[in-house]
């Protein structure tokens, strides 16, 4: 008897400390499954949308990239300002050149070290990315840089697209002096073509050490990285 008592305590142990998917049924695994493999395929597809903007802005194909945005979507470069709109992106687009790459140009933006995060819901998405910057055009010396991107996705009728896009430049520098001879600042607000909004952020880039708010918490701590302490600067004003 006493036996008996101590078995069916012990299963009744081993059965509260199971893991809650093995106390589920298939059916709830399976659909816990498919939300995940769902997840996952969002994730893709919002790699695939940031390479594809690269690719086409790479080339100077302007409507192609205005294209990926929603209809309310936002582009912010560096200190020009925010742009709304898609057709409002395709003319600012235009500030970085004429429409497809001109001859003996380099426009390259690529994007790397992708950090994605897509909301439970599968309809939004967040993304960090780094950004190799490589210019060149004649009659200039060339220039290098790097930057964040700091990016938000929404799907609409089953399609992602960029909700906004912000492009941190964090530092740039002439080709031949490289970083430690030469510090390039950043473009300005454009007066023949002003933006919808003002930067968003008021920064330098190298010398300064600009730190852009991570979008994700920190995977293990789960704190927030929004709030960092940022470097002094008196010129922007930053205490």
């Amino acid at each position: 008897m006493r036996k008996t008592l101590l078995s069916l305590c012990a299963a009744a142990l081993a059965l509260t400390a199971a893991p809650a998917f093995a106390q589920e049924t298939p059916e709830a695994r399976l659909a816990a499954y498919k939300h995940r493999v769902e997840l996952l395929e969002d994730q893709d597809a919002v790699e695939n949308l940031q390479a594809d903007y690269g690719y086409y802005f790479d080339k100077g194909l302007w409507n192609d990239v205005a294209d990926l945005f929603t209809a309310k979507g936002s582009f912010e470069y560096g200190q020009r300002g925010v742009y709304i709109g898609r057709e409002r992106i395709r003319h600012a687009l235009l500030l970085f050149g004429p429409q497809g790459l001109a001859p003996a140009h380099l426009n390259n933006h690529m994007q790397l070290q992708a950090v994605i995060v897509v909301a439970p819901d599968g309809k939004s998405a967040t993304a960090r990315w780094q950004g190799m910057v490589m210019l060149g055009e004649p009659g200039h010396n060339g220039i290098w840089g790097v930057g964040i991107y700091e990016n938000t996705y929404a799907k609409e009728a089953g399609v992602w697209k960029i909700a906004s896009l912000h492009f941190y430049p964090v530092a740039l520098t002439d080709y031949d002096q490289g970083f430690m001879k030469s510090a390039l600042p950043m473009e300005g607000v454009s007066a023949l073509y002003p933006p919808d909004k003002p930067p968003t952020e008021v920064y330098r880039t190298f010398p300064s050490n600009y730190i852009p708010p991570f979008s994700f918490v920190h995977p293990v701590t789960g704190k927030s990285l929004k709030d960092l302490p940022q470097p002094k600067d008196d010129v922007v004003g930053r205490e």
